[in-house]
């Protein structure tokens, strides 16, 4: 993976330090969700013209874990949402195999066994993260100066574009 540099991280990290913990919890947070919708859209954008449901089934989210915000990107995880299972069989492939039906029952097809030649792969989520990988993390970094300029009057300069001086 190529490494992406943004400047302006530092300031911003300093003026997270500032607050109290479940007010940086939460702007991380939010900073996580923005900065991961381009990720998503992408990813959705690559795999549509294979599923429009695995497409539509891509969701961002967040959660806390030892103090540290996690966010991830997850396609068609959910059985009991009716959303499609699929989406690791479709990022990496399968190998061939056997398609049985249940004992005293015949698949839709009509029979009790089928040989399934496997699928090739169809990669949509890391060719996604490849793709937004400076997005992402300006997004966060956006995120995080607006609100703390908004919500708590935290002032953060912005980032000096390339070649500026300091």
């Amino acid at each position: 993976m190529s490494e992406t540099k943004v400047k302006g991280l530092a300031e911003l990290k300093a003026a997270l330090a500032q607050l109290p913990e479940k007010i940086e919890r939460n702007i991380m947070r939010g900073a996580i969700r923005a900065g991961l919708k381009p990720l998503k859209e992408q990813a959705a954008a690559n795999i549509r013209s294979v599923s429009g449901q695995l497409a539509d089934s891509v969701r961002v989210g967040t959660k806390t874990k030892k103090g540290a915000v996690i966010g991830t990107v997850t396609a068609g995880v959910s059985k009991k949402n009716k959303r499609p299972y699929y989406a690791h069989m479709v990022e990496f492939g399968t190998k061939r195999h056997i398609i049985k039906a249940r004992r005293g029952k015949l698949l839709a097809i009509g029979v009790a066994k089928v040989d399934h030649p496997g699928a090739r792969p169809k990669p949509f989520m890391r060719p996604a993260l490849d793709a937004t990988q400076a997005q992402v993390l300006e997004g966060v970094r956006e995120y995080v100066r607006t609100r703390l300029a908004t919500k708590h009057g935290i002032d953060v300069p912005a980032p000096l574009a390339e070649g500026d001086e300091p």
